[in-house]
């Protein structure tokens, strides 16, 4: 299917909401899934933009959104593009502190807020924000004073519109390709967040690219459960709505199982760490089953594999390999779609590296899940897999109209359509980011193989350099640790040290089956992982990540963590990646301890 011809994504509204589809949108409403059909979202956005418009919000002026997922965050999202205003989205998991920055910085005019959790957030914060003018509740504001309900905003352009019934459409006709749509702050693993702003054309460009490669159908449903505050899944729902998809929002993360059950989408996006969970629990029952069905599972994701790898490289499969796989299509993986809903067709991986392990199963059970690569200043898709061109391993060749190359020292160059036009009041961070030939410049280390396909080794401000000066890349490490069976989060340590080590979180669920088994008494996480056995069986599947690397690359020291990292405990950004630093330093007096424990080790035995 061809991409729908579009100058700005007003046009994707437009040809969304005139396509009398009874179900444009859907959401949990007091427990129901509720529809929006096209005809309402196109006539609430229209009155929604025009009553912004009487409230004073004009061209240029920053509108932020801070609220989950639901119909009303595109209503708000297009009305006010269509003043030639600007997005800024917030996660919903930011801190007071957290929100008063974003606001003061972009000088939001106007927060449009969900619920009764982010309004009383934000009124925490808009005596200090004072650019704020304008707050509007989409549930009701129970009488907190200066807020204005969504719904009123609504019907108050509505009665402008039935009497100047060109209100909307003027406005909206007078945006330009070149405007500014969004300001997207970078989550801040590696210091302040900035603004990275985009304008229409970079997400109609990356739409346009990426559109042609994912066959999406007006009769499928889409299921939506990345924060729309984050670029991937902002420019997915573009895509949905270029292509009139049911767009269903998700409950929340924690709800995702039976939302899958209860929506059964075609597809959807995600970041791995969704991934990674969904194979720790299909791990964790199978570890719980009886022999014969462990024994089942493991011969059919071996099919699996070989099936995959034949795929892969374009080559035939045999017949009794494919007689074994409908075989244990029928035993194992008709379980796992089933997980999905049973009518799932593909899923894009991206926001951080999508381990090879996790890749293979997926695509061993018959579920394609495409891994992308993009950055929120790049709107976001650079390269991605697709069907017909993937390559396990890789995040895909180019799209369309981007240029990609590596730079001598390994870090991965772009050029496009869709790289942001710089960061908001910031000239000096911009100029850091593009080189003198305009050349982005995206902190990623990789190499473009001969096939054409990018494949990513490390951030490149992550890369450990140890004491003796040696670099270390601790993404393939940390991911080989993640799809072992009894660790669920890992984090390298190593900067400057004399040797790696590493925090972990065990896989709890798999750990407690293990304890069953070997007579261990149920105890607490903390009693647990002081027990020698258990430290023995983390020890042993550490030994066997280290393998044969070299003496640089292997792990010698490790701390087990009863707890995992969280948003809520500030050791992970909203879209699920660690923050290196703050895990660091929360951690320091154990790291500490793990390297003074070595330094007493080696004194008492200096031979090795």
């Amino acid at each position: 299917m061809e991409p729908l011809p579009a100058r700005t994504l007003l046009d994707y509204f437009a040809f969304a909401a005139s396509s009398e589809k009874p179900n444009l949108l859907v959401s949990k409403v007091r427990g129901t899934w509720t529809p929006v059909s096209a005809a309402d979202f196109g006539r609430k956005t229209r009155g929604l933009a025009v009553g912004l418009a009487s409230l004073g919000v004009d061209r240029k002026d920053r509108v932020a959104i801070f609220s989950e997922n639901r119909p009303e965050w595109p209503m708000t999202d297009f009305a006010t593009l269509a003043l030639g205003a600007v997005t800024v989205p917030v996660y919903t998991s930011y801190l007071p502190p957290q929100i008063e920055y974003l606001l003061k910085d972009s000088a939001a005019k106007a927060v449009v807020v969900s619920g009764a959790s982010e309004l009383a957030k934000v009124l925490e914060v808009v005596p200090s924000c004072p650019s704020v003018k304008l707050v509007i509740s989409i549930e009701d504001p129970d009488g907190a004073p200066g807020v204005v309900r969504f719904e009123d905003v609504v019907r108050r352009g509505e009665q402008v519109l039935s009497a100047d019934t060109t209100a909307f459409d003027d406005r909206a006709r007078s945006v330009v390709p070149s405007d500014e749509a969004t300001m997207i702050y970078t989550s801040g693993t590696t210091g302040e967040p900035k603004g990275a702003v985009l304008s229409h054309q970079n997400f109609v460009s990356n739409v346009v690219a990426t559109s042609q490669y994912y066959p999406c159908e007006p009769t499928e449903v889409a299921l939506s459960f990345l924060p729309l505050a984050h670029v991937f899944e902002r420019m997915a729902d573009y895509l949905y709505f270029s292509r009139r998809v049911t767009i269903t929002y998700a409950e929340s993360i924690e709800k995702l199982s039976e939302n899958f059950q209860e929506v059964r989408p075609h597809f959807f996006a995600a970041v791995p760490r969704v991934y990674e969970k969904m194979l720790a629990k299909i791990q964790s029952a199978v570890e719980k089953a009886p022999p014969i069905r462990r024994k089942i599972f493991a011969w059919g994701t071996g099919v699996g594999a070989e099936r995959t790898w034949l795929l892969q490289r374009h080559e035939p499969v045999p017949f009794l390999l494919k007689m074994y796989y409908e075989l244990a299509d029928k035993l194992v993986f008709s379980k796992v779609k089933a997980r999905l809903g049973g009518r799932f067709r593909f899923a894009i991986s991206g926001g951080a590296p999508l381990g090879r392990e996790t890749a293979e199963f997926f695509w061993g059970a018959g579920i394609e899940v495409y891994e992308g690569y993009g950055l929120t200043e790049t709107s976001p898709v650079l390269c991605c897999n697709r069907p017909g061109a993937w390559k396990l391993g890789s995040v895909g060749r180019p799209i369309d109209g981007v240029k990609i190359v590596i730079a001598p020292d390994g870090e991965v160059l772009a050029k496009g359509p869709n790289i942001m036009e710089g960061y908001w009041r910031k000239p000096e961070e911009t100029a850091k980011s593009f080189d003198a030939d305009g050349w982005f410049l995206t902190g990623d280390i990789g190499r473009i193989d001969d096939e054409g396909y990018l494949i990513l080794t490390d951030r490149k401000k992550e890369i450990l350099v140890n004491g003796y000066g040696k670099n270390i890349a601790p993404a393939p490490i940390e991911g080989a640790l993640k799809m072992t069976r009894y660790i669920a989060s890992a984090v390298l340590i190593g900067d400057r040290r004399k040797f790696l080590s590493a925090l972990i979180v065990p896989n709890f669920d798999n750990l407690k089956t293990w304890a069953d088994s070997h007579g261990v008494a149920e105890t607490s996480p903390n009693e647990l992982l002081g027990l020698p056995k258990v430290r023995a069986l983390f020890q042993e599947t550490i030994d066997l990540v280290n393998g044969s690397e070299p003496s640089e690359n292997r792990i010698k020291a490790f701390k087990l963590l009863p707890t995992d990292f969280s948003i809520e405990g500030g050791e992970m950004t909203p879209t699920l990646k660690v923050k290196r630093r703050v895990v660091v330093h929360k951690y320091q007096k154990e790291i500490d301890e793990m390297y003074a424990a070595a330094d007493v080790e080696e004194a008492a035995n200096p031979h090795g």
